[in-house]
């Protein structure tokens, strides 16, 4: 079987998803799964297309916490993608009490906020460019919790569990956006 190309899976994202926002962080969030699968040594097109896919849902269900990413485990698997990328996207999101089991699954919950975390910190700098923010601003606004407050801390902290210290995780989530700030008009 042959896997959705990446062309495909945002051709899919932009007929379902009309706010341009949501599509940059499903962006971001693609970009930082494919060098953190480069990091682990996984699969960078299986990652990459988890982290494009997984807000696919988003508009679909009015953002419902309880029908989002279970819409968007059902969209994937019509698409013909794999379980595991179906099931990273279901279990990225705490609402259904589903614990991530593969790497893959457990990686993107942790990435899901940081991107925007770190968007968050992008946006509030003189010039908004992510080619300002560095490890150290991310971290600092991290321990502020009005800050960015639906940015999840506890799931991004998640990181120590597959290996990951915050400061590394942060750093390589922080260069995987910068390489596409343009992209995300960052």
């Amino acid at each position: 079987m042959d896997l959705m190309t990446r062309e495909q899976a945002l051709e899919e994202v932009r007929k379902r998803v009309k706010d341009e926002r949501l599509v940059k962080h499903m962006l971001a969030t693609e970009v930082a799964m494919r060098r953190l699968a480069r990091h682990f040594g996984e699969d960078e097109d299986l990652w990459g297309l988890a982290g494009l896919l997984h807000d696919i849902d988003v508009e679909m269900t009015n953002a419902d916490m309880h029908m989002h990413s279970k819409m968007g485990y059902e969209l994937v698997k019509e698409m013909g993608l794999p379980e595991d990328i179906a099931k990273a996207i279901l279990t990225h999101n705490e609402a259904h009490g589903i614990e991530p089991e593969t790497l893959m699954a457990k990686v993107l919950r942790a990435v899901d906020p940081l991107t925007g975390l770190i968007t968050a910190v992008a946006l509030v700098m003189p010039d908004k460019k992510l080619s300002d923010v560095n490890v150290d601003r991310v971290l600092k606004r991290f321990k502020e919790k009005r800050f960015a407050a639906g940015a999840n801390r506890e799931q991004i902290a998640k990181c120590e569990e597959f290996g990951l210290g915050l400061e590394e995780f942060t750093n390589l989530v922080l260069q995987a956006m910068q390489s596409v700030s343009d992209e995300l008009g960052l």
